[in-house]
C-alpha cells in the first residue's frame, strides 16, 4: 500500500515537471512575482522553444532539377547530391532544413525561418561542383569549331541560330571533354605546402572507385594536359585579372599514371585562396549539376502563425471532447482516465521538445490523432471492468482483471498501428514522416499513461468507498 503512494507521488512530480518544461511560461511569471514581492531571487525553469517546420515557423521551400545526363548510377548520384546539400545547408545554420529526392532527378530543398529566396537560392548555388576534363583530339575538336564559326556567321546575319542542324554542338567545349571523374568521388581536400618553393598547394583524396577512374584517366592522358574545372570555370586566377572566370584554365600536364587516388592542384594562389577552396570543396563538391531552381515557394511567418493557432485549438477541443466522453460513459474511472490523459499530453510535448521533434502541420496531426488513441486502451479496461463487475467480482479483483484480460487486446491493435507507422515513416515523403513520426510516440507514450498511470489512479483513488457506490462505476 506503502509503495503505491511512493509511485502516485512520483507520477504526479513527472506530470508537474513535464507541464512546466512543455509550457514554462506561467512558472517563470510566478517566479517573477515571487522574486519581486519578497525580494528572493529563484530561479525560472529552463526555457527550449519548440522546433516548428516550414509550414508553421515560415521559410523558403525549393525544388531543383539535376542533371543526370552525363550520369549511369542515377540513384547514387542523387544521394550524393541530397548529402552535400544538407551539409552546405547545414554550415549557415539553418534549423531543421528539409533535403529530400523527389522523383528521379529532382531535390526538394526546405529552410524554416530563411524569408530571403534569393538568399536562400545563392546559399545552394555556392556548393562547387568539380570535374576533370581530357583533351580531345584534333578530329573531335574540328566539327566543334566549325560548328561555332557557322554559329557566328549566323548570328552576324542576324538569323535564327535554331534552325541550324545540330546547333548545340557549338555549345560545347571544342578543347577538353568531360570524364567520369567528378566531385562525388571526392573524400578530402587538403591544403600543403610544396618542399621547394614553400606555395600553397592542395591535394585531393579520392574514395576507391575515384581513384579508379582517376588511374585509367591519367594512363591515357600522359604528356597530356588534364584541366580541372570548379563550377564549370578554372579553379584558380591563372590570368592574373582578379577574378575567377571562364577565361581561366587549369590544366597541369600529366607525367605519369596517378594511382592511389591523389591529386595534387598547384598554381599561382594565396595561402587563403588555397584555404577557401578546401573548405569549398570540403563542405561539399555537387556529384551532378544543378541549375536555378523549376520552382520556389516563400512561407510567410504570419501565415505559419494562423496555422499553428489553429492547430492548437484544434488540440484543445479535440482533448475536451475525450474528456467529456470519457467521463459521461466511464464516470469516476473516466475521470480518472482523463487525468491520465492530460498528464499523457504533458509528457509527449515535453518529448517532443526534449528530442526535439520538427513540429509541422502533418506531426500536429499525427499528435491530436493520438489523443484519441490514448483512450482506446482505457476504454478497453474499463469495458472489461464493467463485465468482471456484473459477474459478482469484488472491485479490487475486478480492476486486475481488466487490466489483465484487456492488455493482448491493447497490445496487437497499437502494434499493428505501430507498424503503419514505420511502413509510413520509411516510405512517404517529408510530410506524411512528420505524421507517423509524432502518431507512433504518442502511441508508445499512451501505453504508458493508460497501462501505468490509470492504474496507479485507480488503486489510490478507488477504494471501499466504491463498492456502496458502485454507480460511478
Amino acid at each position: 500500500m506503502q509503495q503505491k503512494y511512493y509511485i502516485f507521488i512520483g507520477v504526479l512530480i513527472l506530470a508537474v515537471l513535464a507541464g512546466i518544461f512543455a509550457y514554462p511560461n506561467y512558472f517563470n511569471k510566478s517566479v517573477d512575482f515571487l522574486n519581486h514581492k519578497m525580494s528572493w531571487t529563484l530561479p525560472h525553469f529552463p526555457e527550449r522553444p519548440y522546433v516548428l517546420g516550414l509550414d508553421l515557423q515560415g521559410g523558403v521551400s525549393l525544388v531543383y532539377q539535376a542533371d543526370l545526363s552525363q550520369t549511369t548510377d542515377k540513384s547514387g548520384a542523387m544521394s550524393g547530391l541530397r548529402d552535400v546539400i544538407e551539409r552546405r545547408v547545414n554550415m549557415f545554420g539553418v534549423s531543421e532544413p528539409v533535403v529530400q529526392i523527389q522523383g528521379q532527378d529532382r531535390l526538394l530543398v526546405e529552410l524554416p525561418g530563411v524569408t530571403d529566396v534569393q538568399q536562400a537560392i545563392q546559399m545552394i548555388g555556392q556548393t562547387p561542383y568539380l570535374e576533370f576534363d581530357e583533351e580531345r583530339t584534333q578530329a573531335e575538336s574540328q566539327p566543334i569549331l566549325d560548328k561555332i564559326k557557322e554559329i557566328q556567321a549566323a548570328q552576324d546575319k542576324k538569323q535564327d541560330i535554331t534552325k541550324i542542324k545540330d546547333w548545340q554542338l557549338a555549345l560545347e567545349n571544342p578543347y577538353f571533354k568531360t570524364t567520369d571523374l567528378t566531385g562525388k568521388y571526392l573524400t578530402k581536400a587538403t591544403v600543403l605546402f610544396d618542399q621547394t618553393t614553400y606555395k600553397p598547394q592542395i591535394q585531393l583524396q579520392f574514395n576507391d572507385e575515384g581513384a579508379k577512374i582517376f588511374a585509367d584517366i591519367t594512363a591515357r592522358n600522359i604528356k597530356k594536359p588534364l584541366a580541372i574545372y570548379l563550377d564549370g570555370a578554372s579553379i584558380i586566377d591563372t590570368n592574373g585579372d582578379g577574378k575567377i572566370d571562364n577565361q581561366d584554365l587549369y590544366a597541369p600536364i600529366v607525367q605519369d599514371k596517378i594511382t592511389g587516388g591523389k591529386a595534387v592542384i598547384t598554381g599561382d594562389m594565396s595561402t587563403q585562396t588555397a584555404n577557401s577552396l578546401a573548405s569549398r570543396l570540403n563542405s561539399g563538391a555537387l556529384p551532378v549539376k544543378i541549375g536555378s531552381p523549376i520552382s520556389q515557394e516563400t512561407v510567410g511567418p504570419t501565415l505559419g502563425s494562423v496555422s499553428l493557432q489553429k492547430s492548437l485549438w484544434a488540440g484543445i477541443y479535440g482533448l475536451l471532447a475525450v474528456v467529456v466522453f470519457m467521463v459521461v460513459i466511464y464516470r469516476f474511472p473516466g475521470l480518472l482516465a482523463s487525468l491520465a490523459l492530460v498528464i499523457y499530453v504533458a509528457i509527449t510535448l515535453a518529448i517532443f521538445k526534449l528530442i526535439p521533434v520538427t513540429m509541422s502541420l502533418s506531426g500536429i496531426g499525427g499528435f491530436i490523432l493520438s489523443i484519441g488513441m490514448a483512450v482506446d486502451a482505457n476504454i478497453l479496461i474499463f469495458a472489461r471492468m464493467r463485465e468482471e463487475i456484473k459477474a459478482g467480482r469484488g472491485l479490487s479483483q475486478a480492476i486486475d482483471e481488466g487490466f489483465k484480460r484487456a492488455w493482448p487486446s491493447i497490445r496487437d491493435s497499437n502494434f499493428n498501428s505501430l507498424i503503419v507507422c514505420a511502413i509510413l515513416f520509411f516510405v512517404a515523403t517529408s510530410f506524411i514522416k512528420g505524421f507517423a513520426f509524432t502518431l507512433a510516440l504518442g502511441i508508445l507514450i499512451s501505453l504508458f499513461s493508460a497501462i501505468f498511470i490509470t492504474r496507479i489512479f485507480l488503486m489510490v483513488f478507488v477504494g471501499k468507498w466504491a463498492e456502496k457506490a458502485k454507480w460511478l462505476l
